[in-house]
């Protein structure tokens, strides 16, 4: 392996792992913001896309835009599903292990739609990673719930149910975006096979289209953005 993949992977490595701890300290103080934190990944990409990948429009698309309508949809689905399942009492290992656990999904799609087969070592990698996660889900639902010293026995316990229900909404959400993710992919793989690969296109065109859509969104945007303006400053321990 050359240099220049190594790098590749370390700063792949160090920006996944920045990325959890800045995404848990932001939902530790505002579990609602994830539609906040889905509007402002897809800005700050589609505005690099369109500076560094179109030239502010003037080079042509090598894919016809229609094409990335249905992947742009799917893909706006995907993102704002997975974070605002934070919103559900998802912990955030149990999200990072579901975003990560898209092999038996993608498994499933390829068998469905595209009549993939796959050698038993395969098959049974897949379904060790499933147990994990499946292992992982089930603890998560049986974790000791917090008690609130200043209510009674029965106001706990109706609270226990009420969290653990809007767990199992959250975790809905999760499989549904860990499905259509696997979807998604195939429907890529489709184009690029007829259009050939073009990575940045594609990532700016999923991010820059799909920005209208916040619109529906922008009454909980607005007011997780104020909460944001109105916090104080989060101290990290590395950087005092």
């Amino acid at each position: 392996m050359n240099v220049k993949a190594q790098l590749a992977i370390l700063v792949v490595l160090i920006g996944c792992g920045c990325n959890v701890i800045f995404l848990e300290l932001l939902i530790q103080q505002d579990p609602g913001c994830g539609n906040l934190i889905t509007f402002s990944q897809f800005l700050v990409i589609a505005i690099e896309g369109l500076v560094f990948t179109t030239r502010f429009f003037t080079v042509k698309p090598q894919v016809p835009f229609q094409s990335w309508i249905i992947l742009v949809i799917m893909y706006f689905l995907v993102s704002v599903s997975n974070n605002y399942a934070l919103n559900f009492n998802i912990p955030m290992p149990l999200h990072m292990i579901f975003r990560a656990g898209s092999l038996m999904a993608n498994m499933m799609m390829g068998i469905v739609l595209m009549n993939k087969r796959y050698s038993i070592t395969k098959y049974l990698s897949v379904l060790m990673i499933t147990l994990g996660i499946t292992v992982c889900t089930i603890m998560s639902a049986k974790s000791s719930p917090k008690v609130d010293s200043t209510k009674t026995d029965s106001e706990n316990a109706t609270q226990a149910e009420e969290d653990k229900f809007w767990l199992i909404i959250g975790i809905s959400l999760l499989t549904f975006a860990l499905f259509m993710s696997a979807r998604m992919g195939i429907y890529q793989e489709v184009i690029y096979g007829k259009f050939g690969k073009h990575p940045k296109e594609a990532l700016f065109y999923t991010h820059a289209l799909p920005l209208p859509g916040f619109l529906l969104l922008a009454p909980d945007i607005m007011a997780h953005w104020s909460i944001l303006m109105a916090s104080a400053p989060i101290v990290l321990p590395v950087l005092n």
